[in-house]
């Protein structure tokens, strides 16, 4: 061990008082960067969830003047070849309808879809809760609040009457709850056959939808997949139709990034206040030692390693200060369900991060200390006592 080392360690041990103050000071400060980062991707990860995880990412429609997808099975089939981030696809048959009850008109939209292959999409057989999922032609699922405006129950009929004129009659064989407002109210989602029965699709489908396994990659996923299929097709992605979520996003993060930075920058000043005055304190101490021999630069040495040290013990009191912060908020901060308001969410590598840039911190705010101790000039000191 080096003497620079071990005198920086007797320097700590002989100012506990100073030395806990400033290790807790840096505690506070990466805890306080921890809980913000945490808390701010946390939120988004959650708002990403609610919004885009359980809905389609990319969507192709036909530029045809039926709207209709022809080539549905070649097309699909060549999506997964020309593109592996592909992870979730389904072909979709909608069409606009109306439905009658109580002397009131309602719009709803018939969605057929393959039900196992749209369940990977928007996890459609979790949120059935009553009833059963569609398993035969002209079955329907009903949202939550299209059955409370209708007092529909399980077993019943639905009269329909497509845009063509056309009255059909589904049965009521469960209730989804999707969680989104809109869509409890207008969809009534069925096998593809019965929509392609109801609207005369004959066999096409008026979409494709599919998810990607990387979530802020999909224009790019989309535009390789665009310049490799006909132009007869138009593909769409949730980035582009979500222009202001993507605004949001980014204002949150860069809004984390400020506090981060103005924690760190307090923190550092802090840092090199505290040892600069440890300087004039231990200029007696210094001066003996440069007495002894000891040089210019192992005197500079001391004080970067009492901010190194200083910067170690700091970060890990930080971590789990940050960390337990974290915790708590994820238990306190609550919705009425008693589900967390916002979901603990533990990044590993930017907690890594947030201790590295503890200790560089520390470190460089005992550079001007550092410089200093090093200029002290050993006969002023004497002769000022």
């Amino acid at each position: 061990m080096s003497l620079p080392f071990k005198i920086s360690l007797r320097f700590l041990k002989s100012s506990k008082g100073q030395t806990i103050l400033i290790a807790i000071g840096i505690a506070i400060g990466i805890s306080v960067q921890i809980f913000i980062g945490s808390l701010i991707t946390g939120l988004q990860k959650s708002l990403i969830n609610k919004t885009i995880g359980n809905s389609p990412q990319i969507k192709i429609t036909s530029t045809s003047n039926d709207n209709l997808i022809s080539n549905y099975n070649e097309l699909t089939e060549n999506i997964n070849n020309i593109n592996t981030n592909i992870t979730n696809l389904s072909t979709v048959a909608d069409g606009a309808a109306l439905t009658k009850a109580n002397d009131k008109t309602y719009s709803v939209l018939i969605r057929g879809m393959n039900i196992d292959a749209s369940d990977k999409i928007y996890n459609i057989k979790d949120r059935i809760y009553e009833g059963r999922e569609v398993r035969n032609d002209f079955e329907t699922l009903i949202g939550k609040d299209l059955k409370e405006e209708l007092n529909l129950t399980l077993g019943d009929n639905i009269n329909i009457i497509s845009n063509s004129g056309a009255n059909e009659t589904l049965k009521i064989v469960g209730f989804y709850d999707l969680g989104v407002a809109s869509i409890n109210k207008s969809w009534l989602i069925t096998t593809i056959n019965t929509s392609q029965n109801i609207f005369s699709f004959g066999d096409n489908v008026t979409s494709i939808e599919m998810q990607t396994n990387d979530l802020f990659n999909a224009d790019v996923i989309a535009s390789d997949l665009g310049s490799k299929l006909d132009d007869t097709i138009k593909i769409s992605n949730w980035k582009d139709d979500n222009a202001e979520l993507l605004s949001g996003l980014n204002g949150q993060s860069i809004s984390s990034i400020m506090i981060q930075i103005f924690v760190l920058v307090s923190v550092v000043l802090g840092i090199a206040s505290v040892l600069a005055i440890t300087v004039l304190q231990k200029s007696k101490q210094i001066a003996i030692l440069k007495a002894m021999g000891i040089k210019d630069k192992d005197a500079s040495l001391i004080f970067l390693f009492e901010g190194f040290l200083l910067g170690i013990i700091g970060a890990f009191i930080g971590v789990i200060l940050g960390l337990l912060l974290s915790y708590l908020f994820s238990k306190f901060a609550l919705n009425p369900d008693g589900t967390p308001i916002v979901k603990l969410y533990i990044d590993y590598k930017f907690i890594a991060f947030s201790a590295l840039i503890a200790i560089l911190s520390s470190t460089i705010a005992s550079l001007i200390p550092a410089i200093r101790s090093s200029k002290l000039n050993l006969l002023e000191v004497i002769k000022n006592g």
